[in-house]
């Protein structure tokens, strides 16, 4: 399967990505190439095998959330360099 360089040009717009004209051929044909890889193994007879979905065994470990009232509080806004009644003072991120 081919894909196209004005495919490449909507991808990349869509993903808000400038590339240069010797990328969209570059990424083109990739891009092919692992389409053609795909179909290959879309070819792959797959009767009777299970799904995997996990193959090291491992399981998630939940905890009950709860809420516990923290104790350094205090030892917090004393270390800050500049508080504002019981609030952290920090720099702003955005303009």
């Amino acid at each position: 399967m081919s894909i196209s360089i004005d495919e490449v040009r909507k991808i990349a717009q869509l993903a808000r990505i400038e590339l240069t004209p010797e990328e969209q051929t570059r990424h083109a044909a990739t891009i092919s190439a692992v389409l053609d890889y795909m179909k290959i193994l879309n070819e792959v007879d797959t009767t009777g095998v299970e799904p995997t979905f996990q193959v090291t065994g491992l399981t998630n470990v939940y905890r009950e959330d709860v809420v516990v009232e923290s104790k350094l509080g205090k030892k917090l806004i004393e270390q800050m360099p500049q508080v504002e009644g019981e609030e952290l003072v920090v720099p702003g991120v955005f303009d």
